[in-house]
């Protein structure tokens, strides 16, 4: 009685098929960009470029991964794999193989940036569903 309870209409994080759909998505693009950050290390002759675009990489593949933050690092994706088509940065064995499959990552990230990291990542444990307690005001009796 004395408890009042305030719902969006939709969820920010999405459970169940469309979530799970969202997870295989984030691991499949997480650890493709992760492992291409990590391509950067073993290559025998690093240059500084490379070592940055490595790091970067990989942080952001991690990232992705596990779900943290995932609109503004997928962004941060996006403009990784259009600099890596545009400028060029990239190996020999690289993931990427040409530009048009950088482009097209690009656009898988932003897409997700805008989907969100649904239901089984850190976003949704960190910044999901709270409840918050509204008391009732006390009633007054009347004279």
């Amino acid at each position: 009685m004395g408890r009042y309870t305030l719902q969006r209409q939709f969820s920010a994080f999405p459970g169940g098929p469309p979530g799970s759909g969202l997870l295989i998505l984030r691991a499949a693009t997480g650890a493709t960009l992760a492992a291409q950050g990590i391509s950067f290390f073993l290559h025998p002759q690093i240059t500084a470029v490379q070592l940055v675009a490595g790091v970067l990489l990989t942080a952001t593949g991690v990232f992705i991964l596990i779900g943290f933050l995932v609109p503004i690092v997928s962004l941060l994706a996006a403009v990784e794999c259009l600099s890596m088509a545009v400028y060029g940065i990239s190996l020999p064995h690289s993931l990427f193989g040409s530009k048009l499959a950088a482009i097209q990552a690009a656009a898988v990230f932003v897409a997700m940036a805008l989907l969100g990291p649904g239901a089984f990542s850190l976003d949704a444990r960190l910044f999901g569903w709270k409840e918050i307690v509204i008391p009732a005001a006390p009633h007054k009796p009347q004279e």
